[in-house]
This record gives structure tokens, C-alpha cells and sequence, in this order.
């Protein structure tokens, strides 16, 4: 059977990306006749843009970006997500004890418009720092590059996901807090897609939801655990299952892959009200903003 190609992107393709490698690792893509070539960006913008400029089919990727175009008459849709939750933690050089120490500090992130620098806005706004009188962002990249620059003392602190977040702490480094405590539901990656091209694919369309919502409950069963785990450990610490399958418990726990791929109205909301917070979208149009989910894609290929 000949399969047909498109390309799906991503900043890093790590640890959310967990249901994609089951659903390539189990054939669920073959099945569905579908040859899906990733693509590493190294930015989350970056993934947007890539849809956005058609050098990429699809994206998982943080929705800030395609909530900015929608509102701007662009066709920049999402589909679904991919995860609601945000398992990281707020990563501290070891003298630096609590989110006030962060006064005057550099804190490092992948974009400035989009995932990690919003979530951590809201964070430190919440214990009475602001951005940007009371401290810094530096563009550091994803969070292997962030670990990198915590250790070489380019940043003073970085959000860092599971099971980096562990490593981390491991190393002497310290946790001085949890992002899912401020911030416990968002759409945290959604699937993108540019309208004209999705409305001119539903053969690509309906069988890639389809692969990816059988990976997803795959990923949620317990039963599938030992698997999971090792799954888990081939995109993110390699050579340490122990810390693998922490992080991976973490996440499975705490409810990161939605079951069907939901994309729930308070996750989204959530997504919308950082942005507003953040100043970064206009209030008079959040309401409006909640139109970037186009539901119908999904329903489809769950129907």
C-alpha cells in the first residue's frame, strides 16, 4: 500500500510527544496508510511559523500563535490537543531558594510570546514579580538547551518539564515551584493545522486523529505502564530508565494526555486568559479567540 507523506513539527518532540513515538512504534500511522516525517524546529514559534508558511502539514505546538493569526483573519486552526497539563517545575541555580531570590535575575525560555514565558510570567506574578521590571528572559532555547545554560551559569533559572525537573533536582538544583500548582489546566500543545490544507486533506486528516487517539488511551492504561515507560525513556533520558519512568508517572498521573484528544473549554480559556494576562491579546476579544478551535476535524475522525 503506497502511504501517503506529510510532515508534522514540533519545538523539541520530547516528553509530550509520547503518544506520537506509541503510535509510530505500534504501526498506527502504517495503518492508516500515512507516512508522517518529523521534524525537530527547536522553537515553538518556530513550529508555528512553519505551519503558518506551509513549510510544515501539521504542528504540536503551544496554541498562543495560532490564537494571534486567528484573530488577525489568519487560517491557522487547532484540531486538538495534544496535552492539557504542564508538568514543570521552576528550576533555580542552588543558592537561589525561592521565586522572590528571582529579583533582578535571567530566567531562561524558548520563545517570548509563547509556552514557558507566559506560564512563568504568571508564576512569578503571583508572588509579586514583574516582567520585565523585576527580571529577565533569555531566549535559551528547549529545555535540554535551558539545562545546559542553568549548568553553565548562562540563566539563573529555567521552567523545566519532567523528568528534567528530577535531574535537576538530582544535581544539587532547586525546585522552587510547581507550574501545575498556579496553572492546572491549559492547553499546553495543541495540534495545528493551516484551514485551506486540512479542508483539502481528510484522508491525511481523519486517520492521523484517529492513530493518535488510540495512542493516547494506549498511553493512559496502566496496563501498558512497562512499555510506556520504555517508550518514554527513548526521548528523553536515554540512559536512566529509573528517572524515566518518574517522569513518566508524573505525567500520566497528573492527567497530561486528554483522553479523545479534548480540547475543554477550560483548558482553553485558561490559554486565552495567560494571553491577556501577559499582554499579549487584546480582552474585548476573548471570546472571539475561542473560534482557533475547530472541532469538526476531530469529531470526524472519532465519528
Amino acid at each position: 500500500m503506497t502511504k501517503i507523506s506529510f510532515r508534522l513539527v514540533g519545538a523539541a518532540q520530547g516528553f509530550n510527544w509520547l503518544p506520537v513515538f506509541v503510535a509510530i512504534e505500534h504501526g498506527y500511522f502504517d495503518e492508516g496508510g500515512l507516512d508522517v516525517e518529523l521534524h525537530k524546529l527547536g522553537g515553538v514559534d518556530k513550529a508555528t511559523a512553519a505551519v503558518l508558511n506551509e513549510e510544515a502539514e501539521l504542528a504540536i505546538t503551544p496554541p498562543e500563535g495560532a490564537i494571534q493569526n486567528y484573530l488577525e483573519g489568519g487560517n491557522l486552526r487547532m484540531i486538538a490537543s495534544n496535552s492539557n497539563r504542564l508538568p514543570m517545575s521552576l528550576v533555580a541555580r542552588p543558592e537561589i531558594r525561592s521565586i522572590r531570590d528571582l529579583a533582578g535575575k535571567t530566567i531562561g525560555t524558548s520563545s517570548l510570546t509563547e509556552g514557558t514565558a507566559i506560564y512563568t510570567q504568571m508564576m512569578l506574578a503571583s508572588e509579586g514579580l514583574s516582567y520585565p521590571q523585576d527580571y529577565g528572559f533569555a531566549l535559551a532555547g528547549i529545555h535540554i538547551s535551558r539545562w545546559e545554560a542553568l549548568q553553565n551559569g548562562e540563566i539563573d533559572a529555567a521552567p523545566q518539564p519532567a523528568p528534567w525537573n528530577f535531574m535537576a533536582q538530582d544535581a544539587g538544583y532547586n525546585l522552587i515551584g510547581e507550574i501545575p500548582e498556579y496553572i492546572p489546566e491549559v492547553v499546553f500543545a495543541g495540534i495545528l493545522g493551516n484551514k485551506p490544507w486540512l479542508d483539502a486533506n481528510p484522508g491525511i486528516i481523519a486517520p492521523f486523529l484517529a492513530a493518535l487517539d488510540r495512542a493516547h488511551d494506549y498511553v493512559n492504561d496502566p496496563q501498558n505502564e512497562d512499555d510506556c515507560a520504555c517508550i518514554f525513556q527513548t526521548i528523553t533520558t536515554r540512559d536512566n530508565a529509573a528517572l524515566a519512568r518518574r517522569g513518566f508517572l508524573y505525567m500520566r498521573d497528573m492527567g497530561m494526555w486528554p483522553r479523545h484528544m479534548a480540547v475543554p473549554n477550560t483548558a482553553l480559556d485558561t490559554s486565552i486568559d495567560l494571553m491577556i494576562r501577559a499582554n499579549l491579546l487584546d480582552p474585548a476579544h476573548r471570546e472571539e479567540a475561542r473560534g482557533v478551535f475547530d472541532a469538526h476535524y476531530l469529531e470526524d475522525a472519532l465519528r
